[in-house]
């Protein structure tokens, strides 16, 4: 069986996340577009030979954006347009008791994307780190979570056999997992076809350990986390703060 998470609950620290970013869903658009100008540049304009390019895709989708919008921004990177570069930028540092936050960016201009980040830390009590600072305590993989109340012996059974790593279960039930980030489309696949509805399923930087932050602690963490979403430049921000939901 997998192991219980550390901390309270993953589920409510989703649901929190997800009703955040809905909140912002003009911003989704452009983060979508960004993603799939990258995707398309560094692995070519064919989804078929590009998995990158897919989920980008699969995010449009999901967020209803227009086929032909997303042909647009396809073409534009892959060549048959003129288009804007974007540069890929991570940048690491800590927030609010010595949580580690990961700040990914896509940017046309560096010097004006890292005084942001830098700014906001500094401003809203976290302080931006050196490269690899904090990146250590987080694992690049595959993540899917399932609502409370799904069959973990049915999850279990199909994702492992898909080539998932790890299935965990939360304090309330929610089902959660892992795999290889080149075998996402395959484990996404096997569990969607057994009808099986994931309420996350990306490829994501997790927390391997949880910083726990209550009441006052726990608010101004999440307003620095708002203020790095809302830079123009800020692709995703991952964290390891456990927070009331």
């Amino acid at each position: 069986k997998g192991f219980p998470m550390a901390g309270h609950s993953k589920w409510a620290n989703i649901q929190h996340r997800k009703g955040r970013q809905d909140e912002k869903r003009g911003k989704v658009w452009t983060r979508i577009i960004r993603e799939i100008t990258v995707a398309a540049r560094t692995g070519g304009g064919d989804p078929a030979m590009n998995p990158r390019l897919r989920l980008a895709i699969d995010k449009a989708k999901a967020a209803n954006m227009p086929a032909d919008r997303v042909k647009y921004n396809v073409d534009k990177a892959s060549g048959n347009l003129e288009g804007v570069n974007y540069d890929e930028v991570r940048y690491e540092g800590y927030g609010i008791g010595g949580a580690a936050i990961i700040v990914d960016c896509m940017t046309d201009n560096r010097v004006r994307t890292v005084a942001e980040v830098r700014h906001a830390f500094s401003k809203y009590g976290g302080n931006l780190g050196t490269d690899g600072s904090v990146a250590f305590q987080f694992k690049h993989c595959g993540q899917f979570v399932f609502a409370p109340g799904t069959s973990e012996d049915q999850v279990m059974e199909l994702a492992l056999e898909a080539g998932a790593e790890d299935v965990l279960t939360d304090d309330e039930g929610a089902v959660e997992v892992l795999c290889a980030p080149p075998d996402f489309e395959a484990v996404q696949a096997a569990l969607e076809a057994a009808g099986l509805k994931p309420e996350v399923a990306e490829v994501t930087m997790r927390a391997e350990n949880t910083v726990a932050l209550e009441g006052e602690d726990a608010e101004r963490m999440q307003k620095l986390l708002d203020v790095l979403e809302d830079l123009d430049d800020t692709q995703a921000v991952f964290h390891n703060a456990e927070m009331p939901a």
